[in-house]
């Protein structure tokens, strides 16, 4: 025989209790955790450049001829020559790591200067900003000394003419002309550094 099964009704879970006041509680513990160590960490830790003590400003008491006066050799201490520490000399790069050094800025003058003479008046501005801070950079690497010179007369020459090419793209007229010239001046020091 069979039992009669329990009739099965749904009835609502009571809310869940509101636990907001443990989380405000956990948060505001923390908080005043960390202001206590922060506070600590304040007075406790040594400060760099702080106040040296100071000698009292009270005047000292004069002192009185004594009867027998007593010799006391005074300290000789000599002081300690400070040593000298100078930074190694720098050493002389070669061509081939001062060329992966310069490659990168070289190689964005050609895209550089591609995107000047396809944009229009004001938009070439920003790129050509960009390659004048290329240049700035180009100027700052520590050459080989086999280069030096004609790296630096180089550079100063790719700098004036991007200085040109700013003022032509500025003025509306004879871009081609500058782009040309400062081609032709990051070509030359693509080929000294043999890119």
């Amino acid at each position: 025989m069979d039992e009669p099964q329990p009739e099965v009704r749904w009835a609502p879970l009571p809310p869940a209790p509101k636990r907001t006041g443990r989380v405000w509680l956990i948060v505001g513990l923390s908080v005043a955790a960390l202001a206590i160590v922060g506070i600590l960490l304040f007075f406790l830790l040594p400060r760099d450049g702080g106040p040296e003590p100071v000698g009292s400003t009270s005047p000292s008491p004069t002192a009185t001829p004594s009867e027998t006066p007593t010799a006391t050799p005074a300290p000789t201490t000599t002081p300690e020559p400070t040593p000298i520490t100078t930074a190694p000399p720098i050493g002389d790069p070669t061509i081939e790591v001062f060329r992966d050094k310069v490659s990168g800025w070289l190689n964005s003058a050609d895209r550089g200067l591609d995107i000047v003479a396809g944009a229009s008046g004001q938009d070439a501005l920003p790129v050509v900003d960009s390659l004048q801070e290329d240049a700035q950079r180009l100027g700052d690497a520590l050459p080989p000394s086999s280069i030096q010179d004609s790296w630096r007369s180089g550079v100063e020459t790719y700098a004036q003419r991007l200085t040109a090419l700013r003022a032509a793209v500025e003025d509306g007229s004879g871009a081609s002309a500058a782009i040309d010239s400062a081609r032709a001046a990051a070509a030359d020091l693509r080929s000294l550094v043999g890119l």
